[in-house]
């Protein structure tokens, strides 16, 4: 697949997700043409090559909530195919710098499949930054070709706030424990970028109901 392509469909899925997590992505962002993707974020090129390469620094996203516009977040593009603690550290300070609590990095495809897109030491380095109120999240290219909660057959997910949480838990008598669970790493909770002790509502269409609601904690 051309890399201007995949590009165009990486951040097409990003700023879905955005919008998703309650973010303010203007539509005619999500819905740009390839043409005009081209035109925007390509280097310009010599002769009859009009454009070259995709310029990635240019692809950075910044964006806030809607409903509270200081909880803001990056996306980045990293340029290097296999990221390092140096690369971590430049995020970080970028973070910091910008009173950004939070980050999703974009991760390169490499050049075969022994290739790692990011070394054992910066995901140690990322992991490190939590305990300290950043959060770095990590996205393969080809994990963002797709919007997979656009597939059929993946029921609703609509995270609860945590007063709703704690209203749900209140309802029925429950300890957040006792409710079923799913794993942070589960595609459809990292779409969403579930933490560690949230809740999720998943709607599932039902025959005999209407639909079937049940809640997860995320682990």
């Amino acid at each position: 697949m051309d890399d201007s392509y995949r590009l165009w469909r990486v951040r097409k899925t990003v700023q879905q997700i955005l919008r998703d997590r309650g973010y303010i992505i203007h539509l005619e962002n999500v819905d740009k043409s390839f043409k005009d993707f081209k035109e925007e974020f390509s280097t310009p090129g010599l002769g009859a090559q009009r454009y070259q390469a995709i310029d990635r620094s240019k692809l950075t996203l910044l964006t806030a909530k809607a409903d509270d516009m200081f909880e803001q977040i990056f996306v980045f593009f990293p340029e290097d195919k296999k990221l390092s603690v140096a690369n971590i550290e430049k995020f970080h300070d970028k973070m910091k710098s910008s009173d950004v609590k939070r980050a999703i990095l974009v991760l390169r495809q490499p050049d075969n499949n022994t290739t790692k897109e990011i070394s054992p030491q910066a995901s140690r380095a990322i992991d490190a930054l939590v305990p300290h109120g950043f959060i770095i999240e990590k996205f393969k290219e080809n994990e963002l070709l797709i919007n997979i909660t656009e597939h059929t057959l993946v029921p609703e997910h609509r995270p609860l706030l945590d007063s709703q949480k704690t209203d749900l838990l209140k309802k029925y008598k429950l300890r957040d424990t006792q409710l079923p669970r799913i794993k942070s790493s589960d595609p459809v909770a990292r779409y969403y970028g579930l933490q560690r002790g949230q809740v999720v509502k998943i709607i599932r269409p039902s025959e005999t109901a209407g639909r079937y609601v049940t809640y997860r904690l995320v682990v």
